[in-house]
């Protein structure tokens, strides 16, 4: 049991450093002809970055930040919570709470990412459309935490306190 708990927390804190770089760093859409990059914030061409962004749809922009920084959110409170409830609660009990937050934070990412994925993963205003663009390593990251976040929070929910 004990080492089931500690996978938990381990993987938990991965998706929440994933989440971060994820969300922080610039590299969503790579293109390699012109070697530019756009993330949530800025457009990055040759190591130079240029921001804030604009898009045609900056509404769609704005509600993807704003979902990918309350899955954060949501995702270091469930954080907080499993701990809190690790040293508190009775035994026998289930971790419902830390469960249905890291839920919530499964559903900011996957609000955020298919927003994200619908208005400018595959034509954004920024790059032509050629077979040079793909996805850099924060969109496939932002996938990876989202299969983590339901993962996480399904097995809060299962898991009971011995």
């Amino acid at each position: 049991m004990l080492v089931l708990l500690a996978g938990i927390v381990v993987v938990h804190i991965a998706t929440v450093i994933m989440l971060f770089v994820s969300t922080i760093a610039n590299v969503w859409v790579v293109s390699e002809t012109t070697k530019s990059s756009v993330g949530l914030w800025k457009n990055c061409t040759d190591g130079s970055c240029t921001g804030p962004l604009s898009y045609a749809g900056e509404d769609a922009l704005k509600t993807v930040q704003a979902f990918m920084i309350l899955a954060i959110i949501f995702s270091v409170i469930s954080l907080l919570i499993f701990v809190f409830q690790l040293f508190t609660m009775e035994k026998g009990n289930r971790f419902f709470l830390s469960g249905a937050t890291m839920l919530v934070c499964w559903l900011c990412i996957l609000v955020g990412a298919s927003i994200y994925t619908n208005r400018y993963a595959s034509k954004t205003n920024n790059f032509t459309y050629s077979s040079s663009i793909h996805h850099g390593y924060c969109f496939i990251l932002t996938w990876i935490c989202f299969c983590f976040s339901f993962i996480i929070g399904i097995l809060y929910l299962v898991l009971r306190k011995k």
